[in-house]
């Protein structure tokens, strides 16, 4: 069957058909993405604006025609941190059935984190023992712990490297001050909560999700994109050090220069090198691998979980 998959974050909303069959893992088949930045342009209450709102429902308009013409059989569609944090966001999810038709699942923030943990598992498989996750994203970061496919401890808190960025750093550069507080608020942040995970047995393996985390990565030297999904990449504690330097003395239009940057996060890059550094060290991780499969195909597994391997494979498509 042709599954399509609309992932409404703080930074994009992003629509991913994959194929799936019964006994593999899914296929990529299509994308199609765009850059709203939902966490960074609230207006002072935090609401999400009419103009951004007006934006979205064209986009998720163009996700439906493209569904069809993809032949999707089931299109899900779900938002996180910046949509159950808006005090509007009750609002705008009934304004995107009404006007679209498409019903939105809002995750909680622990269920993220247990749905990437989903993901992480399958990428790496059993042999990998017991997991730690560490996920960035735009409004928050997960965290989850455990030896099953679901996590024995699954933690969400609020340091995604774009709400970072809009409410604690404001400079392009920031200035050294700024650098010092936002990163002592993010160390304080994460030391009061990571104790379940300090408790738990030692990780056989860390993993690192998210585009933030492909981008450190990258920056550190890991293989690009082109590569493939398959080409093993790694983040080392000891080379984010150097990553923090480097990014606190470049604006964002120079990070651009940088490998694995994109113009659209790289405002965003020294708040999520952060964030990377203050939980693996916190969490006394030296290295952790970069995992391809996050959020999104985590929700597409466990949806396929749900069905029968008899239906997934003999439907058409």
């Amino acid at each position: 069957m042709r599954l399509g998959v609309i992932d409404i974050g703080s930074n994009t909303v992003h629509l991913l058909v994959v194929d799936a069959h019964a006994g593999a893992h899914p296929l990529p088949a299509f994308s199609h993405k765009v850059d709203l930045r939902l966490s960074e342009h609230l207006t002072p209450d935090g609401l999400i604006s009419d103009d951004l709102t007006v934006r979205l429902v064209e986009f998720l308009r163009e996700c439906l025609e493209i569904a069809e013409d993809q032949g999707v059989e089931e299109l899900l569609a779900f938002a996180t941190s910046a949509m159950r944090e808006s005090p509007n966001g009750d609002t705008i999810i009934e304004r995107v059935r009404e006007q679209t038709g498409i019903l939105l699942e809002v995750l909680s923030g622990v269920d993220e984190s247990r749905v990437t943990f989903l993901a992480a598992r399958r990428w790496f498989g059993w042999s990998s023992g017991r997991l730690l996750v560490i996920d960035i994203g735009g409004g928050s970061l997960e965290l989850a712990s455990g030896i099953d496919e679901d996590p024995d401890v699954a933690i969400s808190l609020p340091l995604g490297a774009g709400r970072i960025t809009r409410e604690r750093l404001p400079g392009d550069p920031p200035s050294a001050g700024e650098s010092r507080a936002v990163r002592s608020y993010i160390r304080a942040t994460v030391a009061r909560q990571v104790r379940p995970l300090l408790k738990a047995p030692s990780p056989d393996r860390v993993v690192g999700t998210s585009k933030t985390m492909r981008s450190l990565a990258r920056i550190a030297g890991a293989a690009p994109r082109e590569s493939g999904p398959f080409v093993p990449r790694e983040l080392r504690r000891a080379d984010l050090e150097t990553i923090v330097d480097k990014l606190k003395g470049l604006d964002a239009a120079a990070r651009v220069s940088l490998p694995g940057v994109s113009e659209a996060r790289a405002h965003q890059m020294l708040a999520g090198a952060l964030v990377a550094e203050a939980a693996m060290d916190l969490l006394n991780v030296d290295r952790l691998d970069i995992c391809p499969w996050a959020l999104r195909e985590g929700l597409i597994l466990r949806r396929l979980d749900l069905l029968d391997p008899d239906e997934v494979s003999n439907r058409p498509g």
